[in-house]
């Protein structure tokens, strides 16, 4: 049957002489995996619509019985033209689509978390400046639509301590705003070197409980010496 649904790409590879495989989150079908043919071919600009966090229209010859689908049509529904030469944007959102592929499962829809991830890519496209809190904010949304809201709370879990989220002198303050409003609403609370530390240790620490093989992500490795 014929699909037509947005999607943002999470990671996109060859696939023989002329193709290329990538895998996208789509708005109505979750996370797939489609084939472009001809897309490396000398004279196609198909390659060009299927680069990390490209935000697509696309039209699919979709099977539920098959591992990849096949893209009919394709258009950028957004560009992001404000990522394009500043790097610690790009290591932002290159952070969270990784995120995003490595939580996802495969197959299974989630209009919301959809949404969210084409905000947060919006929000580093147009922003400034404190991209720590929109990432943090990203996070915590995920975490939550996945089923695993943080209690700041409860620290004892099966086989680990979790680090103590409050710990430094505005944690309280950013992860109950960012748990209950957005980013913008915390402006005016300072982020301490320790806040910074603190919450990036809790959140990781979430992460790498609730699923497996986010040890070490090559995105955020990427992220951490960007910042430094």
């Amino acid at each position: 049957m014929i699909v037509h649904s947005r999607a943002i790409v999470l990671k996109s590879f060859s696939y023989s002489n002329t193709s290329i495989i990538a895998r996208c989150l789509t708005r109505e079908k979750g996370k797939i995996s489609v084939i472009i043919h001809g897309a490396k071919k000398k004279n196609s600009q198909k390659a060009a619509y299927f680069q990390p966090a490209n935000y697509l229209d696309l039209v699919l010859y979709f099977k539920e019985t098959r591992e990849i689908q096949t893209v009919s049509k394709v258009s950028f529904v957004q560009t992001w033209s404000h990522l394009q030469n500043d790097l610690k944007k790009i290591a932002y959102v290159l952070s969270v689509i990784e995120l995003t592929d490595k939580t996802v499962i495969d197959h299974d829809p989630h209009k919301e978390l959809f949404d969210e991830l084409v905000n947060v890519i919006r929000l580093f496209n147009i922003g400034d400046n404190r991209f720590n809190l929109v990432f943090w904010s990203f996070e915590l949304k995920l975490l939550s639509l996945l089923g695993f809201k943080p209690d700041f709370k409860k620290r004892d879990f099966a086989g680990i301590i979790f680090p103590n989220p409050f710990a430094g002198p505005n944690s309280r303050a950013l992860l109950n705003g960012l748990q209950n409003s957005s980013p913008d609403s915390l402006k005016d609370i300072p982020i301490t070197k320790k806040d910074r530390a603190v919450i990036s240790e809790y959140l990781t620490t979430c992460f790498q409980y609730h699923f497996e093989g986010l040890k070490k992500l090559k995105s955020f490795e990427v992220l951490r010496k960007v910042l430094v």
